[in-house]
């Protein structure tokens, strides 16, 4: 009897202790191009038998169905309860304390400062009271007046100096001051965000310690695709920076994880559609004229973008104005101008929808804040592929594949993850090495992975000893390694950045980068001055698709210069990538339509209209230039309209688009003109869209 009182007196003892709160460590963050995926570990002590443990100090942005935990091991879930805990709020900026301190250390080193000031004043009170040593009772010789008076001065100028360098001081501090106040204002006026909670209900047939792995899905977060493209000149090579803007604000900071990023979204509908008999009947004149809306999939919302600037064209490059350009979901919007160029505030946003009588209604992500589109789509255009290498007499660019193999003189790869000079079989003559902008003395083998490296550069000769000094005697080797791990799916690709990061969950942005890269280019200019009279700069290079490019925004630095923005985006791209890097004003293109006696005439019934146009280069530039120039001559879709005696003279003509292109060699200061003609026949009485 006494045992059985003992056991039910401690029953809710047992009961209370199997209810657990368990922190919890962020351990890897999967980001996608919309969401992320937490991974956490958590470590937890179960009793044999029913365990409620709480997992707290989470983000109250989850979804609730994607929610997983591994490392179960004998142990099985009873239930699994996600909840938002409002009365429990996520912890504030850790730097808050570290700014209060801060102040307090301010502030105490101005009231220092101040006693300072004190002590000065009353130094200089004193001097300024005994300006007559013992009174007038003394009789003082010129000479001991011309030495009391220097001491005087001097003094009282040093003091005065010195209290107006402690001021200065001062008021410097009190900025720093202010500034730090109005951080922790800012802070303290932002809303406590709740804390997310899973209770998690465990079976365990033994005492155990639970390593659990939880891994969930939350909103708010996301990176977008960024890059930086540079180079010193037209028979240089491109280096591409592939960056990601990675955001979050969950309500929870990840502080020095892991990051991983992908270009998977689970928020896309992966169901497989079914394709449904098409019934044929007739439609009213208005459902005729609009077409379907087209989605466009593989761009992501850039949250960061305000305003949208862009150009709408019809698909042979024409401007398109009088283009519709509504925020979905809004009764906000704009039109497209004469020139096809609009601008639309897009801060409350996420997608814009573009609509034009008779063409295709498309709807795009706000991607980038230049968004240019096109509305109908692109005929594939045969493109010839021209690749150029790149090298110098003092630098060669190599790949890793070409060190391993023996290709590079004077450094040789051992094994399967070393590296050394190997100049001569007798003394080994060591290169300089510099790996991520960083000498290396005593490199040796097993000192860098083949696989780590993304590109080498070996500086031979005068070249290396005028940037390395003597160090670089022996030549030099500089070898980038890749700042990521590209892992491909078969649905999407992962990037494995290999540092750890810390981002806060303010929303800001956070650059990273993902890798670099050097693509061998060709340079040419380009203009159509039926569209634009401006001359631009063109790079060309291909290979572009290994390396898994997304649509984003591009900074253009050429010469060392920053030439503007472009935009990258490969789902338009053909097998050659063509980027432009800006307008060159020291090229100019006029085009002149000639006025001649037959411009307009009738035959019969039919009008007759030629046309003569003549297009003059200047290269104004000191060195000889490659361009390439086009225009169109006008294609019917109405057999009583037609386009006859045409002349192309020296242009290359595609007659099926009424392309014209001409690949000029411009020497410098030289200038060269071209001409085409046709003529157009239509009936009288009609009007044209010449």
């Amino acid at each position: 009897m006494k045992n059985a009182v003992f056991l039910l007196f401690l029953a809710p003892v047992v009961l209370w202790a199997s209810v657990s709160k368990v922190p919890s460590k962020i351990k890897e963050v999967t980001v996608y191009l919309s969401g992320a995926q937490i991974t956490r570990t958590a470590t937890c002590a179960l009793q044999e038998g029913s365990n409620e443990v709480v997992f707290t100090g989470l983000s109250h942005k989850i979804d609730e169905s994607s929610i997983q935990i591994s490392g179960l091991g004998p142990v099985s879930i009873l239930s699994l309860v996600y909840n938002i805990n409002y009365l429990e709020k996520s912890e504030r900026n850790p730097k808050v304390k570290e700014w209060k301190n801060e102040i307090i250390r301010l502030e105490h080193e101005i009231a220092m400062m101040k006693n300072t000031i004190a002590g000065l004043e009353e130094e200089e009170k004193v001097i300024t009271s005994n300006r007559l040593v013992n009174g007038d009772r003394q009789v003082l010789d010129l000479e001991r007046m011309k030495q009391i008076g220097a001491y005087y001065r001097e003094r009282t100028t040093a003091i005065k100096n010195e209290i107006f360098k402690t001021n200065i001081t001062i008021n410097k501090l009190k900025l720093e001051v202010s500034d730090l106040q109005h951080q922790l204002a800012e802070v303290n006026n932002a809303p406590d965000e709740p804390q997310g909670e899973i209770t998690i209900t465990f079976d365990a047939p033994i005492a155990t310690n639970l390593n659990a792995t939880l891994t969930y899905l939350v909103r708010d977060a996301g990176w977008v695709p960024n890059y930086d493209i540079k180079s010193t000149g037209l028979n240089a090579p491109l280096n591409l920076a592939y960056k990601a803007n990675v955001y979050q604000k969950t309500g929870q900071d990840w502080n020095n994880v892991h990051l991983v990023l992908s270009t998977g979204n689970p928020n896309y509908n992966i169901a497989k559609p079914n394709l449904e008999a098409k019934y044929l009947n007739f439609v009213s004149s208005y459902q005729k004229r609009y077409a379907p809306s087209v989605k466009k999939k593989g761009y992501a919302f850039n949250p960061n973008v305000k305003k949208v600037v862009g150009t709408i064209t019809d698909e042979s490059g024409q401007p398109l104005p009088g283009v519709n350009i509504i925020i979905k979901g809004t009764n906000k919007g704009t039109q497209s101008d004469f020139d096809g160029n609009y601008a639309i505030d897009v801060a409350q946003g996420q997608e814009l929808v573009y609509s034009y009588i008779g063409m295709h209604q498309q709807e795009l992500p706000i991607y980038s804040s230049i968004m240019n589109v096109r509305m109908e789509e692109n005929v594939k255009l045969l493109e010839e592929v021209v690749v150029t290498g790149y090298s110098t007499a003092a630098v060669t660019s190599i790949s890793p594949e070409n060190i391993l193999q023996g290709k590079a003189a004077g450094v040789q790869i051992r094994g399967t993850n070393s590296m050394r000079s190997t100049s001569n079989p007798i003394e080994v003559q060591e290169p300089l090495y510099i790996v991520d902008g960083i000498p290396m003395d005593g490199f040796s083998e097993g000192d860098l992975d083949e696989n780590e490296i993304q590109d080498i550069e070996v500086v031979k000769g005068a070249n290396a000893t005028a940037i390395y000094g003597s160090k670089g005697v022996n030549g030099v080797v500089v070898i980038t390694t890749k700042k990521s791990h590209l892992q491909e799916g078969a649905t999407k690709t992962e990037f494995a950045i290999k540092k750890p990061y810390t981002i806060a969950s303010d929303g800001d942005i956070t650059a990273i980068e993902i890798n670099t890269f050097k693509m061998a280019a060709t340079y040419e200019y380009f203009s159509a001055p039926i569209i634009n009279e401006n001359v631009f700069l063109t790079a060309h290079f291909t290979d572009w698709e290994k390396h898994q490019l997304l649509p984003g925004e591009a900074n253009v630095y050429f010469e060392g210069t920053y030439a503007g923005k472009t935009v990258i985006d490969p789902y338009t791209t053909q097998k050659e990538m063509i980027l432009s890097l800006g307008i060159d004003n020291n090229v100019t293109v006029t085009r002149q339509q000639e006025r001649g006696f037959k411009s307009k005439s009738f035959a019969g019934s039919n009008r007759i209209l030629d046309r003569t146009y003549t297009l003059e280069v200047k290269n104004n530039k000191n060195v000889a230039i490659n361009l390439k120039l086009m225009d169109r001559i006008p294609i019917s879709q109405n057999k009583e309209i037609k386009v006859e005696d045409i002349v192309t003279n020296h242009a290359e003509y595609d007659d099926k688009k009424g392309l014209l292109a001409w690949e000029l060699k411009l020497p410098a200061k030289q200038s060269q003109k071209e001409s085409f003609s046709f003529q157009v026949k239509y009936p009288k009485g009609r009007y044209i869209s010449l």
